[in-house]
């Protein structure tokens, strides 16, 4: 029996998860990635080559490299813990050479177009029209895993700021930004206070004569450096704290959390403060804005009402003469190759955020296209370890009904906790969607069965980070160092800190994120919560 050829759109770290998911499967990958390299937007150019949104020279990923890595192939442990784009970038060639995955990719190739074969309602194929080198061929693929993300099309809505056609000075969007060469001495406005926003702010008023950060709705903003000097994700992200979580009311989560944030810097003495709750909206991720905005390098700011010739007028009557805007208004997602029109309309409402749920064969996956609160690279790993198992008739979706039922009831969630924006239905929460994409797979861990018979890989599955290694310790696809990877994982996030390291420092991997003697109160408790499931089943 031939295997089954699925099409892979994209070799960003989505692409280059989805070609290993297919390969492990048995299935045949052919990956068409329109430029020369691996990497999506990880993929640094001082000047980009083609229209792909770029990323600016000395940006540093926002979650931490162990709960970044791909969950098979943990990252090298002198590596940062928080990585430039480059070390980025090498973590990501090692990661295709040790699995083989480029052979695979055709690169400088575009996808034209994807349609469904004549055959489609029984087959499930695919024809897609493919151009390389001013030439065009056609395939037929079994499946197609779209993974291309949802930073391919910058969201650049000049229409909403009256008078920036008659500004003289410069503007452009922050994908077009690389550095803060261009902005010495300048006076510029930045809007838009997401994660780009609050860098390019930042590093913008290094050299700036000025800069004015303009925001509409506000931000809470958290550091990456947390409690004790720990990565922020590697100590919140655990199964301990999201069981108190789930056991605690929200309204108290919330209130603990905005505190928390405001005891590092009050938000509404910054003119940070937001007109929404902790956890309703995006949130951002900076160590530098509050310190520029207390040197008074960064002038907070409200929302733009218009420009003239040379100044910004903003919707508090204030005007400031400007010579230089940054819209750091985000991206959106665009898939210019789907003739589907159908299921492009229906973008917002896809089951779990990976199938759509009106095909009569489920063979399109959008890998990716969610805004996880965390890393994407495990999320996404997840998303095509279940797509190819659907693909191979491992296992079966759910009926339309069902699936549509479960899409509304996330709709509904998502309206009552989050303030409604474009992106929303792609939102989800780390842990609970990780869980729930490896419930799917079968690869969701068993903490009562390990309890039992690996105490120790127990407790720092439940009380330590929930690094991806975690969903390759059983079920299919189950990795023989994914053992080891977690129970090492405390020592991979201080390597790079310890060197300096003093005779007599006090300071061991025990202190991070839980107090030993606490951990062994709780664990009483889970044996005996172990004891009584024993004995009524």
């Amino acid at each position: 029996m031939r295997a089954k050829k699925i099409a892979v759109i994209g070799a960003g770290v989505s692409g280059l998860g989805a070609i290993k998911s297919c390969l492990e499967e048995g299935l045949e990958p052919v990956c068409f990635e329109k430029n020369n390299d691996i990497g999506g937007v990880w993929n640094y150019e001082e000047t980009p080559k083609s229209r792909i949104p770029g990323i600016y020279k000395s940006l540093t990923c926002n979650t931490s490299k162990e709960m970044t890595a791909f969950s098979d192939y943990p990252m090298p442990d002198h590596y940062p813990n928080y990585l430039h784009h480059s070390k980025m970038m090498e973590y990501l060639r090692m990661y295709s050479n040790h699995f083989g995955l480029i052979k695979y990719i055709q690169f400088q190739t575009k996808v034209c177009s994807v349609r469904k074969s004549p055959e489609f309602s029984s087959s499930g194929q695919w024809k897609v029209v493919a151009e390389a080198d001013g030439k065009q061929k056609a395939y037929i693929f079994d499946g197609i895993m779209i993974c291309s993300g949802h930073f391919n099309k910058k969201h650049f809505p000049l229409q909403d700021f009256a008078g920036i056609n008659m500004f003289k000075g410069k503007y452009l969007h922050s994908w077009e930004y690389k550095h803060p060469d261009d902005f010495v001495g300048k006076r510029v406005v930045v809007i838009g206070t997401g994660n780009s926003g609050a860098d390019v702010a930042g590093e913008i008023s290094r050299v700036a004569e000025q800069v004015f950060l303009s925001t509409r709705r506000g931000a809470w903003v958290w550091n990456r450096v947390w409690d004790n000097g720990n990565p922020m994700d590697a100590t919140l992200f655990t199964r301990y704290k999201r069981t108190l979580q789930k056991l605690c009311p929200t309204f108290l989560t919330k209130k603990w959390t905005e505190n928390k944030l405001n005891a590092r810097f009050n938000h509404a003495n910054y003119g940070l403060e937001t007109t929404h709750r902790i956890f309703s909206y995006p949130i951002v991720i900076s160590d530098e804005l509050p310190n520029q905005i207390i040197s008074g390098r960064v002038l907070m700011k409200p929302n733009v009402k218009e420009f003239t010739e040379t100044s910004a007028i903003f919707e508090d009557g204030t005007e400031e003469n400007i010579d230089a805007v940054v819209f750091a208004t985000g991206y959106t997602f665009s898939f210019p190759f789907l003739e589907d029109e159908a299921i492009l309309d229906n973008l917002h409402s896809l089951f779990k955020c990976v199938f759509p749920p009106h095909l009569d064969k489920p063979t399109l996956a959008f890998i990716g296209l969610l805004q996880p609160a965390g890393a994407t690279i495990p999320t996404s790993e997840l998303q095509s370890r279940w797509a190819v198992r659907v693909f191979a008739g491992l296992k079966q979706l759910p009926s339309l009904s069902d699936m549509l039922a479960e899409i509304n009831k996330r709709k509904k969630k998502l309206e009552n906790e989050c303030v409604k924006i474009p992106g929303n239905p792609r939102r989800v929460r780390y842990i609970c969607y990780m869980d729930e994409i490896a419930s799917e797979i079968g690869v969701k861990p068993n903490l009562f069965s390990l309890l039992i018979w690996d105490t120790k890989l127990a407790m720092e599955m439940f009380f330590g980070p929930c690094t991806p290694y975690q969903y390759r310790v059983q079920g299919p696809g189950k990795w023989t160092g994914a053992r080891r990877a977690i129970l090492t994982q405390r020592d991979r996030i201080l390597k790079p800190l310890k060197t300096r390291v003093l005779v007599q420092s006090g300071f061991s991997s025990t202190s991070l994120f839980l107090d030993k003697s606490i951990c062994a109160v709780i664990l009483l408790f889970l044996l005996m919560l172990v004891i009584i499931h024993m004995i009524c089943h």
